[in-house]
């Protein structure tokens, strides 16, 4: 069993509004978004093809591939457009004195 932890990821003034910004750290390579006010976080791998997420495009709530277009929802993860079939993982985003930090495990 692995023990969850909270990391600095960001801060927050540094996640703009509707767009997508890359974090790497504790081994982990993630991306961050900024949706109608609340950040969300996945990891930057697209489940489909061997791309960063990051290098995509933030649309409607929704991260697209700039592979192959896939595309997923940045709050849970679930793919919503072909070819991609399989979620991307989520990750935990607390805010605490205008930092951000992701829960990792």
């Amino acid at each position: 069993m692995s023990t969850a932890y909270w990391i600095y990821a960001a801060e927050l003034a540094d996640v703009q509004s509707q767009e997508v910004m890359a974090v790497s750290t504790d081994g982990h390579d993630l991306a961050l978004y900024s949706v109608d006010g609340q950040v969300h976080c996945t990891a930057n791998q697209c489940t489909h093809g061997n791309a960063f997420l990051s290098e995509g495009f933030l649309i409607d709530g929704e991260i697209e591939c700039p592979l192959h277009q896939g595309r997923f929802d940045v709050k849970t993860g679930a793919p919503t457009c072909e070819p991609a079939c399989d979620p991307v993982r989520v990750y935990p985003v607390k805010i605490e004195d205008g930092r951000v930090f992701v829960e990792l495990s």
